[in-house]
């Protein structure tokens, strides 16, 4: 097996459609995923997975039924299993993200935005 590391701005370099993530490593059946945001995503919540979220560079507003989270860069929140969340950017965002291999982006929210596969880069 041969080991290799991951240059996440070269990653992030490779996209520009939003709300896509993408695979760049696995590890104990957690994803790790790079994503760019922008504008509105939907209202979701994930019924047996948490997820991360940590933001390279942009803000990103993490709405939630009681209160918006903002996250600026440098800075990530878990978001536990069964929140409802509706993330959005109102500038392009870059972000990283931390979940189970069998997390759908949407949870059971099926949308346009709906990515059932992500692509490994």
């Amino acid at each position: 097996m041969r080991i290799k590391k991951v240059n996440l701005e070269q990653k992030l370099q490779t996209f520009s459609e939003h709300w896509t993530p993408k695979i760049v490593g696995e590890l104990n059946g957690q994803q790790v995923k790079l994503a760019k945001f922008s504008g509105d995503f939907v209202m979701h919540s994930h019924e047996h997975e948490d997820e991360l979220f940590f933001v390279f560079q942009g803000v990103l507003y993490i709405e939630l039924h009681d209160q918006t989270l903002e996250i600026q860069p440098g800075e990530f929140v878990i978001i536990p299993r069964g929140v409802e969340h509706r993330p959005y950017a109102e500038q392009e965002v870059q972000v990283m993200l931390f979940e189970p291999a069998a997390t759908i982006n949407t949870g059971a929210t099926v949308s346009e935005l709906t990515v059932a596969q992500p692509e490994r880069i």
